[in-house]
């Protein structure tokens, strides 16, 4: 859709820009990033840091304030819309593609969970000397992404913004130790996340999933899209998609082996799957 912010979108719209291809995007101000008054839909990651000024947005249909020193993440799926900087508003971000993000995160298990926090919780502050290293961290990757002859530029960006996310991880982690007790709701959705990373290979029936928490396939339906604005479905989906996608990537397995390991019925029923959810076919992602 022509209204929603992918990183496709973003890079027509700039002339000038620290990018690598449609996986990742670099903004040394604010008044560049891509996002409007009217609402638009989230096809990407982006992390931003207010350094001074303020930034005022809705998110998910919630108001919120960025003031100095405070870092908003915005995940997929999610909705923005009446996006307001103030006069002396200044501040960096970073923008990536889902598949960047998840090829940077997939050996670190506990991020996804920490990343998904934010649905919730999209704004948290920094100490003025965490500020600085999430600086000091976007100059050094803004610095190599620019630098077009370098042999390793992909994986070396790649390598900082996994340091860059451990960081905002522990931040997180720590914002999410002191916040007020969790809703009923949050619970329910950490609960199932939890079970889906723990048993999407065997189990991808919402149903399943609803008897393990001891709730009906329709209030977790309903609480799940309450905080995550996706179904259960397509967060299962979407952890299923993500192995599919590693082992392709990172393993020597054959298409066969990777459908019996995550227990489809055959090689084609994995194929065709795999191409409703990412638009080709697994041997053609594997040639990618």
């Amino acid at each position: 859709m022509r209204n929603d912010i992918s990183l496709e979108n973003v890079r027509l719209a700039l002339d000038d820009s620290s990018y690598i291809d449609n996986d990742l995007v670099l903004f040394s101000s604010f008044k560049d990033i891509p996002l409007a008054t009217e609402p638009r839909k989230m096809h990407c990651l982006l992390v931003a840091l207010c350094m001074e000024g303020s930034a005022r947005y809705v998110v998910d249909t919630k108001e919120h304030v960025m003031r100095k020193n405070d870092v908003i993440i915005l995940n997929n799926g999610q909705v923005i819309g009446n996006y307001m900087l103030s006069p002396d508003c200044k501040g960096v971000a970073i923008m990536t593609s889902n598949d960047f993000f998840a090829e940077i995160i997939k050996e670190v298990h506990e991020m996804s969970q920490l990343f998904l926090f934010a649905y919730s919780h999209p704004v948290f502050n920094l100490k003025p000397e965490k500020a600085e290293v999430f600086i000091s961290y976007f100059n050094i990757i803004r610095n190599k992404v620019d630098d077009l002859e370098h042999c390793f530029r992909r994986e070396l960006a790649m390598s900082l913004l996994k340091a860059m996310i451990y960081d905002i991880g522990n931040e997180i982690h720590q914002n999410q130790m002191n916040s007020p007790k969790r809703t009923r709701a949050d619970a329910i959705f950490n609960d199932f996340i939890n079970l889906v990373k723990n048993n999407f290979r065997h189990k991808r029936r919402v149903s399943w999933y609803g008897q393990q928490l001891c709730i009906t396939p329709k209030y977790l339906s309903e609480t799940v899209k309450q905080v995550s604005h996706k179904t259960p479905n397509e967060w299962i989906d979407y952890y299923v998609t993500l192995e599919i996608r590693v082992l392709l990537r990172n393993s020597t397995m054959s298409i066969k082996e990777i459908s019996q390991h995550l227990n489809f019925p055959n090689q084609s029923f994995l194929g065709k799957y795999f191409k409703e959810h990412v638009g080709m076919s697994p041997s053609n992602y594997r040639r990618l």
